[in-house]
């Protein structure tokens, strides 16, 4: 039996209540099954932003925040979305485990008003726990589209608790919501099981402690999974009672001869269906829409292929001309060119007394430029400070000039067309067209979202591996993700670099990429022990992307990008500011030499890159970007340079969350791995385009 949560323990002494301790404020609790709007309306009732996305497994963890309801400071909680209270993987214990912690004033259940058959199934779950419920019917006008009609008023009759419908996106619903989580009521509804289930439940109730939600849950619980609350459970009824209830679960597996899980299960299923036969109508057939049609193609494993091509040509054009070209020579011409980093420039003059001086495109001094300062100790202060905001390795001309002028346009037309693919509902379908290739790495399908992701943000996707169900996935996915899925701020660095590369250039970096990916996922497949699971992913339809979702969202990622990456630029920057004014520079261009000009046959120059590549792989990104641009790569210089900087490391907010999920041991082990691995393979590359022949 596994070790999870006690029921009547307190917050700070649970898995759950670790992370979510707190004043002992009136909680609500959202619950639901993935993709049903949970984190919209938790964005509306508390004002704050959770990753709002079309597909499963976007609330891996659990997202709090403090908002006024009914003159009251509550305590909302957004859990991750589940399929059942009985958990099955990681993301469904956690949402089980705040449930037991402690009893919420209200749980706030978010239900697909097209799809009621999944979410009433948690629906009975919770009303056997006897917590107060209030039950949002979200996506209304979806079923309305879909020709589904919901009796409203009998659903509530039914299950006794308040009833609203909603459409999230629209902030419609949202006062009668309001409303209704001030009289959150007790649910009435009773599932009946076989009398091998009743039986036992009855036999449970007289060994089960007292607790915050019922015995008769507690029981279904433990004999739906009996493993899921012995370690809780035996520090307040002891081993002795541990083994009752065991010896119990036995006796009503022999009687029902089959898993009590699937007895239990199907017989939640046919209340369901009773209760649906009488409040809910939907068309006998009718034709699929434009949208479901391509919601179809769009996951076929042929048909599938056309419209990946276009998708990846409309990011193209976005990511890599209008944002890499046009916005990027606005912001680095006309913004830091002709503005900020002259203006800074004059103002660091100034400030120093120094000679005026002048920039490469606005952004940094010529490398030869020695600034002549004030005469006396002051002089050489003054050189370094002047040096450390506007010198060739400056704070303005720059960290700032590369993270804001470079990148950020980049990274922002990519959140943009990542954000209209996530609320689309395309990813989900993408990872159902590549399934079969997934396979050959030892993963399933489902194995696909945390890659996907980490198209976004390698970070959040590592993340996101806890919706998978066995240590073995988690650790290849995490592998891969660390190896060769590049984040959302690379890639659009990437994006921009192609912009001057053939069509087949462009071939040779996707293909030596993804070769190595399946290399790796395919050796580490058969090195990890362990199994994996079988493939089961909610499909969320095709929808047409809501603007004012896209705008939060964007803007939400662009602030997390202010926040994290910036900094590490500035830091990155004053590295080489320091390594420039002590000569170490050079040390290392020489230290690095075989590798960096033997093996990759690269500038000396680009050493630097992959120093500062440490830090964050997009900042050294940029600076090979920012090498190409100037003429001092060509063409197979810069296949290869690109090629090895997306197999580097990963960032280091990256590393952080790897020894943070998987452990120092395995994360360091990773990071020393990938770090070879993309040099022999940029070596390799390097050697074989030279070997044949091969220019751009």
């Amino acid at each position: 039996m596994a070790s999870v949560v006690n029921p009547t323990l307190s917050p700070s002494e649970t898995p759950a209540g670790a992370a979510l301790a707190a004043a002992e404020l009136p909680r609500v609790v959202l619950v639901g099954n993935p993709n049903v709007g949970k984190s919209v309306l938790f964005g509306h009732l508390t004002g704050r932003y959770a990753t709002v996305s079309n597909y499963p497994g976007t609330t891996v963890t659990v997202t709090r925040a403090k908002a006024r309801l009914h003159g009251r400071i509550t305590d909302f909680i957004d859990t991750p979305g589940v399929l059942s209270l009985v958990p099955m993987s990681e993301d469904e214990r956690v949402s089980r485990d705040i449930l037991l912690e402690r009893r919420p004033e209200t749980v706030l259940q978010v239900a697909d008003a097209k799809n009621l058959r999944r979410s009433l199934i948690i629906t009975s779950q919770l009303a056997e726990m006897g917590l107060p419920l209030v039950l949002a019917l979200n996506m209304s006008d979806e079923a309305s589209d879909l020709g589904v009609h919901v009796d409203r008023e009998t659903l509530e009759r039914e299950l006794g608790v308040p009833v609203v419908q909603t459409i999230a996106v629209r902030r419609k619903g949202y006062d009668d919501l309001r409303r209704a989580l001030a009289e959150p009521r007790l649910s009435g509804w009773v599932v009946s099981f076989p009398a091998a289930v009743e039986d036992a439940v009855r036999e449970m109730a007289s060994v089960l402690p007292e607790a915050h939600v019922t015995k008769r849950s507690l029981a279904l619980m433990i004999l739906a999974d009996g493993d899921s609350l012995e370690s809780g459970l035996a520090e307040r009824i002891g081993r002795e009672g541990v083994e009752t209830l065991e010896s119990i679960r036995r006796r009503a597996t022999a009687r029902a001869r089959e898993p009590l899980g699937a007895v239990i299960n199907r017989a939640r299923l046919k209340a369901v269906d009773e209760i649906l036969s009488r409040i809910e109508r939907r068309p006998e057939q009718r034709p699929g829409s434009l949208l479901e049609t391509l919601g179809q193609w769009s996951m076929h494993p042929w048909a599938g292929i056309p419209v990946l091509l276009v998708v990846l040509y409309a990011m193209y054009q976005f990511v890599g001309v209008f944002g890499a070209g046009t916005a990027v020579n606005f912001f680095e011409k006309t913004v830091f060119g002709k503005f900020l980093s002259p203006w800074a420039i004059h103002a660091a003059d100034f400030l120093f007394r120094f000679p005026h001086t002048h920039a490469v495109d606005g952004r940094a001094l010529l490398p030869d430029y020695t600034p002549t300062g004030a005469p006396g100790g002051w002089g050489t202060v003054a050189r370094f400070l002047h040096d450390l905001l506007v010198g060739p390795y400056g704070q303005i001309t720059m960290a700032l000039s590369y993270a804001i002028a470079l990148i950020l346009p980049i990274v922002s037309t990519f959140f943009i067309a990542f954000g209209l693919l996530e609320d689309s509902g395309y990813l989900p379908r993408l990872a159902v067209m590549v399934n079969r290739l997934f396979r050959v790495l030892g993963l399933n399908g489902k194995a696909v979202l945390p890659m996907v992701l980490g198209l976004g943000c390698d970070t959040m996707a590592t993340l996101t591996t806890r919706i998978l169900e066995t240590k073995k996935e988690r650790i290849l996915v995490t592998l891969l993700l660390a190896l060769g899925v590049p984040c959302s701020a690379q890639l659009g660095v990437i994006l921009g670099m192609m912009r001057s590369l053939s069509l087949g250039a462009t071939l040779v970096w996707a293909g030596s990429v993804l070769l190595t990916l399946l290399v790796v996922g395919w050796a580490a497949a058969r090195i990890v022990p362990g199994q994996s699971s079988d493939f089961l992913l909610e499909l969320p339809p095709i929808r047409r992307p809501e603007f004012q979702n896209i705008v939060v969202k964007t803007l939400a990622r662009i602030e997390w990008y202010l926040k994290e990456a910036v900094p590490l630029f500035l830091l990155g920057t004053l590295i080489l500011f320091g390594l420039h004014t002590f000569h170490l520079l050079g040390v290392i261009q020489k230290l690095s030499a075989p590798v960096v000009q033997g093996l990759l046959g690269l500038p000396a120059q680009a050493s630097e890159a992959f120093l500062i590549g440490f830090l964050r792989r997009d900042y050294g990104a940029a600076g090979l970007y920012d090498m190409a641009r100037e003429g001092r790569l060509d063409s197979v210089q810069l296949i290869v340079s690109m090629v090895t900087i997306t197999l580097f490391v990963p960032c280091m907010a990256n590393f952080l969350i790897m020894i943070k999920e998987r452990g120092w041991k395995t994360a360091v082990a990773m990071a020393a791995f990938i770090v070879p691995v993309a040099f022999v393979v940029g070596g390799g590359l390097n050697w074989g385009l030279h070997a044949l022949g091969v220019t751009f």
